[in-house]
């Protein structure tokens, strides 16, 4: 998550993954926040909430924090200052024992703002302090561009990947442009990056698919996939120094970025194994001229064989708050192997609601049920949809 409040149906989505277990919040600043949120205010059953913060280094090997790591189902780094998880923990018994809890054990893990920014192979540190666009764009080498490669977290689907937060606060187009500039120039990898306004988030499951979730079309919510112009053999910069401009354009697209508006559902999404399939978003050419970015909207490019695909269309559900009958949907009136599932705010499953099919509607009587919130879960032929259902 790119920072800012959290995006409650991509934490769902996180807390889902940790199949009822234990989830552990780890942070160098702050409080316990967390506990509740996901404990209690999201509606997803889980085993226990604990965070712990880690506010020296001495945490990296406390035995209790070490525990806790190993008995972990989904681990979440929350927001701060991402030079302190990289001095705190790199290279530590809890660093190797975070990377053995996702190698071995296959748990979730997530974070937001400095969490997010520590999950890929790449990461710029923030040693000196942050950096906006202006002064990375005018001196790639400055004391404050601190790209990092020490392996640090590592997950398949980030490998030769930098991620970026708080994208549009202030902009940070020109300062990831800079970052992929130094790793090309620095370990000669054609690096991709994933990055996210605030309030946005990228969910990748273990197929990865990436959906990106926010409050769009209400807020202006996106993030950004980035790659380095496969269309150009070898896509070096120009001029990437000590104390110079950086120009990098090899025709006005070195980079090649695409944007998608996150959305309450996660429709849009971008295929993580290939970096050409995705859908609901929209190419752009980034490139870097004497320190000054621009980036221009473009076709699919054709290096990356992109193909748009169709979204699956979410029946329709109405009324919603609802008093007594609730009413789904489809486009087609075949019905038939749908599962419908309700749960309370603790994810506690109800019994099954009476249900009356009309051609392509679907009618549930939730009369019975007490005034609250509650999760509408649908499955067919292995699609899924959720659903926010307001009982009056």
């Amino acid at each position: 998550m790119g920072g800012a409040s959290e995006d409650d149906e991509a934490m769902k989505w996180f807390l889902d993954r940790a199949n009822g277990g234990d989830v552990l919040v780890l942070r160098t600043t702050g409080a316990d926040g967390y506990n509740d949120y996901m404990f209690n205010s999201l509606g997803i059953t889980v085993n226990s909430v604990e965070t712990i913060v880690c506010n020296t280094a001495s945490a990296s090997t406390d035995p209790y924090v070490l525990q806790k790591i190993n008995q972990a189902e989904a681990i979440w780094f929350a927001g701060g200052d991402q030079w302190n998880y990289v001095s705190f923990w790199r290279s530590t018994p809890l660093n190797f024992a975070i990377q053995e809890a996702i190698d071995q054990r296959n748990i979730a893990v997530g974070g937001t703002s400095a969490g997010m920014a520590i999950q890929g192979e790449y990461y710029f540190s923030a040693q000196n302090g942050t950096v906006t666009s202006s002064t990375a764009l005018n001196n790639p080498y400055g004391t404050s561009v601190t790209v990092d490669g020490v392996p640090f977290i590592t997950n398949s689907y980030l490998g030769e990947t930098i991620t970026d937060t708080h994208f549009d606060n202030p902009d940070r187009k020109g300062r990831l442009t800079t970052f992929l500039a130094r790793i090309y120039t620095d370990f000669g990898v054609k690096a991709k990056a994933i990055a996210c306004d605030e309030y946005t988030a990228v969910c990748i499951g273990t197929d990865g698919i990436a959906k990106v979730y926010g409050g769009y079309p209400t807020y202006d919510d996106n993030a950004y996939f980035i790659q380095t112009n496969c269309d150009i053999g070898h896509p070096s910069p120009e001029t990437c120094a000590q104390n110079t401009p950086l120009t990098w354009t090899t025709g006005g697209e070195a980079l090649l970025a695409y944007q998608i508006k996150g959305e309450s559902d996660g429709s849009g999404y971008f295929d993580l194994n290939t970096w050409s399939t995705g859908s609901g978003g929209t190419w752009f050419a980034w490139d870097a001229s004497s320190g000054i970015f621009s980036q221009q909207s473009i076709s699919n490019p054709f290096c990356a064989g992109f193909v748009e695909q169709q979204p699956e269309v979410k029946p329709l559900l109405y009324p919603n708050p609802v008093s007594n009958t609730l009413t789904l949907e489809f486009e087609e009136t075949q019905l038939q192997g749908l599962q419908i599932q309700f749960f309370d705010i603790l994810g506690k499953l109800l019994p099954t609601t009476v249900i009356t099919i009309i051609e392509n509607q679907l009618h549930i009587n939730i009369s019975t049920f007490d005034p609250g919130i509650y999760t509408l879960k649908l499955e067919q032929d292995g699609k899924n949809f959720n659903y926010s259902v307001v009982k009056q």
